[in-house]
């Protein structure tokens, strides 16, 4: 062989190294959860759309997203200079070159008939995708995420909001049929992890839930006497059974460490960086904490189920960069800003990690 083709092999080889050190050390993210990260995989899965006042702060149209404008996973992207994630369901021009979002907004822990698309299902979602990436690679398509870039992913979990809530709604806001089916909710995000940590991944970023009993929906469904309420305003009850799970998904995340001896798993509390919004919500420029931007109803809460954000009769506050609740659930882009900010921070992360740290040699 010339010196010439020695030169080209040497250089095709590096060419091939440097390919798979890229992909292998830029951030990948795969993400389950619901509305609190659903990035738009809601419309393709309902065949509703999301249109206006959705979305309006930021995108300036409808994007999916339940909110005015940006989630917190956006804002952690954007830390990581990643673009947003794209819905896994997404068909028309996604971008998956730095993962995917699995998250449906309405998702529980547990399937049943009017939210399919429970954590299990996401994640035998996401195991068809690996497989049918790793496929194409294989076949020759480009820009497809390789074995390494799948190995050294991060893997991000948020759901269980939605399973406390109606289990709320089923035991008439008393917390110990509540309680009591917790521990079959943290089963299902262990067999999560288990079955993630079979396809390879050994990263784990798993976000607690936030305080139901402070969201404005919450409070204006359920008539309530000052008794029921703590001493900000939320509902005990609900924060009762978040604090519950939250006690029952930390207890979880260790156990999971000592199994996998050789993954990362970071417990991030996003509860008591949520609740310190409420209890401290001047200090950080907002006003009338509990009281939804976009709904119907005016004071205290502006929230009403047959009109809500969207629907006809509902209004928009003036200044929504001064609420911390958009429509009545969601959070509003101002209120996600800061969130993601306290959990970049690792105060509230354990392991205290940083995110980027998952990908710097």
């Amino acid at each position: 062989m010339s010196s010439s083709n020695l030169l080209y092999v040497f250089l095709c080889i590096l060419f091939v190294q440097f390919h798979h050190t890229l992909q292998s050390t830029s951030p990948i993210l795969f993400n389950f959860g619901d509305s609190n990260s659903d990035t738009g995989g809601y419309v393709p899965a309902s065949g509703v759309y999301i249109g206006l006042p959705h979305g309006n702060t930021f995108f300036h149209k409808g994007t999916g997203r339940f909110g005015d404008g940006r989630l917190i996973i956006d804002f952690l992207c954007e830390s990581l200079k990643l673009n947003y994630l794209s819905p896994f369901l997404e068909s028309l021009a996604p971008d998956f070159r730095g993962g995917a979002n699995f998250a449906i907004s309405g998702s529980k822990t547990i399937i049943e008939l009017y939210s399919p698309f429970s954590l299990d299902v996401q994640v035998k979602q996401f195991m068809h995708f690996q497989l049918r990436s790793l496929q194409l690679l294989f076949e020759g398509h480009k820009d497809m995420i390789s074995e390494s870039g799948f190995r050294d992913a991060l893997y991000m979990i948020d759901i269980g909001q939605n399973d406390l809530l109606g289990a709320l709604y089923l035991s008439n806001l008393t917390a110990p049929p509540v309680i009591k089916k917790i521990p079959s909710m943290l089963a299902e995000i262990k067999l999560a992890v288990q079955n993630l940590y079979k396809t390879g991944a050994k990263k784990f970023w798993i976000h607690n839930t936030g305080p139901l009993g402070c969201v404005a929906r919450e409070l204006a469904r359920h008539p309530h006497n000052n008794t029921d309420l703590d001493r900000i305003g939320c509902y005990k009850v609900h924060n009762v059974v978040s604090v519950a799970f939250n006690k029952g998904l930390k207890a979880l995340c260790e156990e999971l460490r000592s199994t996998f001896i050789d993954a990362t798993i970071v417990y991030v509390d996003i509860y008591t960086i949520k609740y310190n919004l409420f209890a401290q919500y001047k200090s950080y420029g907002f006003t009338k904490p509990l009281k939804a931007c976009c709904g119907f109803g005016g004071e205290p809460n502006n929230y009403n189920v047959k009109a809500t954000c969207g629907q006809p009769g509902y209004t928009i506050c003036d200044n929504v960069t001064q609420s911390i609740i958009w429509d009545g659930l969601h959070y509003s882009e101002a209120a996600n800003h800061v969130v993601a900010s306290q959990i970049l921070s690792t105060k509230f992360s354990t392991p205290p990690i940083t995110l980027d740290s998952f990908w710097k040699s």
